[in-house]
């Protein structure tokens, strides 16, 4: 285990990435921690109409870890997840097809907008949620470059329709406040400081 004695307050636990990205278990694993992927089927992505655009992430991993509660074992430490993409006023989710994608594309094209990922570590005894927010800006994309993205990659899995690690953000992102990993889905940074407190 990475900083075994940074890390010995885990040791006690077994841990649980409750998430079938496979970019989130690749972040995770980088920690240098040992964990089990465990997904439950069919849970609910929803969130009150009315809620602040900054607490929607956070507000459905705390969801997500819900769902998990009645099935943890003493010894659980469950990380769940969510990302959304906030452009202008608009919160992004996956897209539901190529025409989709298409204009989330074009919304995000010479624009900033934000990455904001919720994350909630439970325990039986605790529960700690919080968000991180990473600022990313787009050059202007063509019609040709969101037309190859789309077919090419088919981001039809991600927030916002694409995916940071990938072409698009090779040639399309010109900058970038916060953190990287968070754009792909999972802070761990913040991650392994949260960890450290338990």
């Amino acid at each position: 285990m990475a900083g075994d004695g940074m890390l010995e307050n885990l040791k006690k636990y077994h841990i649980v990435l409750a998430s079938n990205s496979p970019r989130r278990k690749e972040l995770l694993a980088g920690l240098g921690l040992p964990f089990e992927v465990k997904v439950l089927p069919d849970i609910e992505e929803n969130y009150p109409s009315d809620m602040p655009v900054s607490q929607i992430a956070e507000y459905i991993a705390t969801e997500k870890a819900d769902a998990y509660r009645p099935l943890m074992a003493d010894s659980d430490l469950i990380i769940t997840a969510d990302t959304v993409v906030v452009a202008g006023d608009e919160v992004m989710g996956k897209p539901v097809d190529a025409r989709d994608a298409r204009r989330m594309l074009h919304k995000l094209s010479n624009c900033t907008h934000q990455v904001i990922t919720g994350v909630c570590l439970s325990t039986v005894d605790c529960r700690h949620a919080f968000s991180v927010v990473t600022d990313v800006t787009f050059k202007a994309l063509s019609n040709e470059e969101i037309d190859y993205y789309i077919e090419t990659y088919r981001p039809f899995d991600k927030a916002g329709a694409y995916g940071i690690q990938e072409w698009i953000g090779y040639i399309g992102v010109t900058a970038l406040r916060g953190s990287y990993f968070n754009v792909m889905g999972l802070p761990v940074q913040r991650i392994y400081s949260e960890l450290l407190k338990l």
